[in-house]
């Protein structure tokens, strides 16, 4: 719905200095059309010749005082008419007024929506009088890549139409409020109505995910929505019971957020939820300390040749340093730092190691380049590339040690902007690789027109390869197309003699994995550049370990 125009009501209403000065003047021109009255009337001599000429029987001064009691009630008469229409108008402003007051105290300016106040008392009316009811709260995703990428008028404009499909999936008796931001809140009818209610959600997701044609644009959204049924106490088992309005909107943003975090669209509120959020909560606390108190450490991984063994790069593998939980991988951790905003900060962090790390390393006689896998929010922040840049130069590195892995799904999530982003790492002389492929949906051709120079087959085809044929055809296909479009190709996943011989009969250009390196502290990098060419030869010329890869 666009936004909604205010009403027109200075012209009806006039401010009160305005008000104040009219009354004044009014009040003046009565005061000297009384006294010009006066004058003719009881001083001016001819005054008996115009009395007669009106027609008035009387003369002498009697006739003269009731010409002027008339006269001043008639120039009473007229400017009190004139008060009153003034004040009618007054009146009528001041109404107008005051409904757009009430108007905008309830109502989302842009969307024309209900606010959250609003919404928060009827839900607290509803609550009262006992009723059932279902709370549904919808936060929509990739919302803020559209205000990055195209700007803020085009995501108000969005949030506009999203607003009137919305309005449309509504029952006459529920209520859809604009929480702020991209959150809104739905408040629908339970009890014998509960399956109506349901379905409404449903079809709430799906006019979601249908594209917005908008300015020239075809944009595609997707939402996630957390739902509680609240019932009568005397109902219990078939919901959770009424509870106060901010508990239930608590728990259908726990709902939400569960939804938004497993991309699982719907989520209806149960108390194990809560259990989760309370952990989450906590987690993402520690975090924000650890990343300010310096618990985050990085492990590296090397990266082979495959020709000759040699170590060619390592990859920076973040972990936590948790003071109660001992050493964590990135799974226990960076799925919530990239669902809030310690992302950057945490991005910050590896990238300073690891090109510290690097410098060190150089310092020492070895030029190892260094690859640090970048997110998809990550080629959202503009300044990403002065700071990586700020980076390289306080430590003297060439922009050529520094590579950037990102996964296929984010270089595809936001085309645009991911390109911008790209060509701007590239331009600065930093080397770009595809992380993860083949677990995507972008094609060779579609990388190919991007600045990259290497791309790494997800390891999940690699360590299948030696057993599943399909496996096989995927991971050789790969490597001869990669080829063809000038790409290097990296196998990750390696964890066996035999996917070793597998890649290197089939031209593989590098690889990593537990079968050559487990990922090792920063100062075991030089001992592992030294050994693991030797380590890895004596390892192919074992028979016991010897096979030959399949054609």
């Amino acid at each position: 719905m666009p936004r909604r125009p205010s009403r027109q009501v200075s012209g009806a209403m006039t401010t009160p200095e305005g008000a104040r000065l009219r009354l004044r003047r009014d009040t003046i021109a009565i005061a000297v059309a009384i006294g010009v009255l006066a004058v003719v009337c009881l001083g001016w001599p001819s005054g008996d010749r115009l009395l007669a000429r009106l027609g008035t029987p009387w003369a002498g001064w009697v006739s003269r005082v009731v010409f002027l009691l008339a006269s001043s009630h008639l120039v009473m008469i007229v400017f009190g008419a004139r008060r009153g229409r003034d004040l009618r108008r007054e009146l009528v402003g001041r109404r107008s007024a005051e409904a757009e007051l009430r108007h905008r105290a309830d109502h989302d300016l842009l969307t024309g929506l209900f606010n959250r106040a609003a919404f928060l008392g009827r839900l607290e009316r509803v609550v009262d009088s006992g009723d059932p009811l279902v709370i549904a709260m919808v936060d929509l995703d990739r919302f803020k890549q559209v205000n990055d990428t195209l700007g803020h008028a085009v995501g108000d404009t969005l949030l506009a139409v999203v607003a009137a499909r919305m309005r449309e999936c509504v029952p006459p008796d529920g209520l859809v409020a604009r929480f702020g931001g991209d959150e809104f809140a739905f408040l629908l009818p339970g009890g014998a109505r509960l399956q109506e209610s349901r379905d409404c959600v449903r079809q709430l997701l799906h006019e979601m995910r249908k594209p917005f044609p908008l300015e020239g644009l075809v944009l595609e959204i997707d939402a996630s929505v957390g739902v509680v049924i609240s019932v009568e106490p005397s109902a219990a088992g078939h919901g959770i019971p009424v509870d106060a309005p901010s508990a239930l909107v608590k728990q259908a943003d726990v709902a939400m957020l569960a939804a938004k975090a497993g991309q699982l669209g719907i989520v209806e509120y149960s108390d194990h939820l809560d259990q989760q959020d309370e952990e989450r909560l906590r987690l993402y606390g520690d975090l924000r300390l650890g990343i300010d108190a310096g618990q985050l450490c990085l492990a590296f991984q090397p990266k082979v040749r495959m020709s000759d063994g040699r170590v060619v790069g390592a990859e920076a593998l973040v972990r936590w340093r948790h003071p109660t939980r001992g050493l964590l991988t990135p799974d226990a951790f960076l799925p919530l730092a990239e669902q809030t905003d310690l992302l950057h900060a945490l991005t910050d962090v590896v990238l300073e190691q690891a090109l510290q790390s690097c410098a060190q390393w150089r310092r020492q006689g070895l030029a190892v380049p260094m690859a640090v896998n970048l997110s998809a929010r990550s080629l959202l922040d503009t300044g990403l590339v002065e700071r990586i840049a700020a980076l390289l130069d306080r430590y003297g590195l060439e922009p050529g040690l520094l590579e950037l892995e990102v996964t296929e799904t984010t270089a595809m999530a936001n085309p645009g902007q991911a390109v911008q982003m790209l060509q701007e790492l590239a331009a600065l002389g930093v080397k770009v690789s595809i992380d993860d492929f083949g677990t995507g949906y972008a094609s060779l051709a579609y990388l190919s027109r991007l600045p990259v120079k290497a791309l790494k087959i997800d390891r999940s085809f690699v360590q299948r390869m030696t057993t599943e044929p399909t496996d096989r055809t995927i991971v050789r296909s790969t490597i001869e197309l990669a080829h063809n479009l000038g790409l290097a190709v990296i196998a990750e996943g390696v964890e066996d003699v035999a996917s070793w011989r597998c890649l290197q009969g089939w031209g593989c250009d590098e690889a990593q994995g537990f079968w050559i390196s487990h990922p090792v502290p920063p100062a075991e990098i030089t001992d592992c550049v030294r050994r693991l060419p030797g380590t890895i030869t004596t390892m192919l010329t074992d028979t016991r370990a010897g096979v030959s890869p399949p054609r």
